[in-house]
């Protein structure tokens, strides 16, 4: 493999990592679900995080009334390290809609938002609709970085935006897309 160009900057007054890893085990404040609309639990990382916050997480989501594509819901993190559990909704990849990466990029705004919101300091994201929704890693990785590094100029209380990514193919393109990044915002300085 590769080795990346780097894995960890700052964002105006936020740490950025990409790590490779299980969401369900960070100990961040929240960690984000890639939710369906249903915020009914599902296959991929959605059911991983059900399963390790335990029956009540089901339980609280049912009372939420779904979840629009590109909109993210806060509830408890339960049986999880993580206090918190922002379900974001990305849309399910189709080419030539121009429409998903608005509503990919719309789903980490949001996500960090709900997150300044309640006063939270530290979120960890996975890779949104890269898995069963289709959305190529390649296109998704700089989507999710130039919207969270827009949402992160505004001031927020978030001092930690952590990517736990799958593979060492979403971590390459995680780190291609980082690197990408820095090179057009001077407010992105990387670290080591």
């Amino acid at each position: 493999m590769d080795k990346p160009e780097f894995t960890r900057a700052m964002v105006s007054q936020t740490a950025l990592e990409l790590l490779m890893g299980d969401i369900t085990q960070q100990d961040t404040d929240a960690i984000v679900n890639a939710a369906n609309s249903s915020l009914l639990g599902g296959g991929g990382v959605d059911g991983a995080i059900h399963r390790a916050a335990g029956p009540q997480l089901l339980e609280e989501t049912r009372t939420l009334g779904g979840c629009q594509t590109g909109d993210a819901k806060l509830t408890r993190g339960y049986r999880l390290k993580a206090r918190y559990v922002i379900h974001a909704v990305g849309p399910i990849y189709r080419a030539g809609d121009e429409s998903v990466a608005w509503l990919l990029a719309s789903a980490y705004r949001r996500s960090l938002e709900v997150a300044a919101e309640h006063g939270l300091q530290s979120v960890a994201f996975p890779s949104i609709s890269t898995g069963a929704y289709g959305y190529p890693v390649e296109l998704a990785a700089p989507v999710a970085l130039e919207a969270v590094h827009e949402a992160l100029s505004a001031p927020t209380p978030v001092k930690l935006v952590r990517f736990v990514l799958f593979n060492p193919p979403t971590l390459r393109a995680f780190s291609q897309a980082l690197a990408a990044l820095a090179q057009r915002h001077p407010d992105v300085q990387p670290i080591s």
